[in-house]
C-alpha cells in the first residue's frame, strides 16, 4: 500500500482527496492545509508520496517540490499553465482539477511502478572481503579503484568502514546502483551524489573525512563533468 501526505490549502479538497485515497487503497498518513507547517515536518513523516496543489498562498507547490526531491510527487491544480514548469522538476504526475478517481488511479499506478523499480536498487549482493555480502546502496557515500588489485573496488560507508568488492568493474556497478544517485567522476572513483557538499568546475567535497581529518575532496575530470552536472 503506497502511504501518502497531502498537501492543499483548501480543505474540502483535502477532504475529497482522502475520500479518493481511501477508495484506490491508498494510506493517508497525514494532511496538510499550510506548506510551511509541511516542510517543517516531511523530513520525519513515513511516506511514498506527497500529492502537492501548486496554487497556495505564500509559498507554491513548486517552489515546495524543490525542496523535497527525496519524494516522489504527485501535482494537482486547477490552471493548466504549470504543467510544463511541474514536469520539469521530474515529478511522477500532474492531475487538473476537478480530479476524477479514474485520472488520479493512473497517476497512483505511475507511482507503484516508480516505487517498484526503486525497490530493485535498494540493495546488491556480490563477492566481498567478507565473502557473499549485501549491500544497502543508500549507506554507500563513494567508491574507489583498490589500489591493492585494480580489479577489485572500495567501497565506502556511511559509518566510514570499508568493504572491498571483488573483480567488479565501473561499468557493471553502474548497472548495479540506482543510476540516478551514483555517478563516475573520473577513471578511479564514482560517488553518491547525496554525500556532496561543494561541487566546483573540477572537485568535489564529500560530507566525510579523509584520513588526514580534513573532509574528502576528490577530482572531476573533464570527461565525467557532463554527466555529474546533469544529476544535479
Amino acid at each position: 500500500m503506497i502511504k501518502c501526505v497531502i498537501l492543499d490549502d483548501e480543505l474540502l479538497a483535502i477532504s475529497y482527496l482522502k475520500l479518493l485515497c481511501g477508495e484506490l487503497n491508498v494510506e493517508v498518513v497525514k494532511a496538510f492545509n499550510n506548506p510551511k507547517v509541511f516542510l517543517q515536518e516531511i523530513d520525519d513523516i513515513d511516506c511514498d508520496l506527497c500529492i502537492l496543489d501548486i496554487e497556495m498562498p505564500g509559498i507554491n507547490g513548486l517552489q515546495v517540490a524543490e525542496l523535497i526531491k527525496e519524494k516522489k510527487i504527485i501535482f494537482t491544480t486547477a490552471y493548466k499553465e504549470y504543467a510544463a514548469e511541474a514536469f520539469d522538476l521530474d515529478v511522477v504526475d500532474y492531475v487538473r482539477k476537478p480530479i476524477k478517481k479514474e485520472r488520479l488511479q493512473q497517476a497512483l499506478e505511475k507511482t507503484e511502478k516508480l516505487l517498484s523499480e526503486q525497490q530493485k536498487n535498494n540493495f546488491f549482493e556480490w563477492n566481498t572481503n567478507l565473502g557473499k555480502t549485501v549491500i544497502l546502496t543508500n549507506e554507500i557515500v563513494y567508491i574507489k579503484t583498490s589500489e591493492i588489485d585494480s580489479r577489485d573496488k572500495d567501497l565506502i560507508l556511511k559509518s566510514g568502514s570499508e568493504i572491498i568488492l571483488k573483480n567488479l568493474s565501473f561499468k557493471h556497478l553502474s548497472e548495479l546502483l540506482p543510476q540516478k544517485y551514483f555517478v563516475q567522476i573520473n577513471k578511479k572513483e564514482m560517488v553518491n551524489i547525496h554525500h556532496i557538499k561543494v561541487f566546483s568546475s573540477s572537485d568535489i567535497i564529500l560530507d566525510i573525512n579523509s584520513t588526514s581529518g580534513n573532509p574528502l575532496k576528490l577530482n572531476v575530470s573533464e570527461v565525467y563533468r557532463n554527466s555529474l552536472t546533469d544529476k544535479f
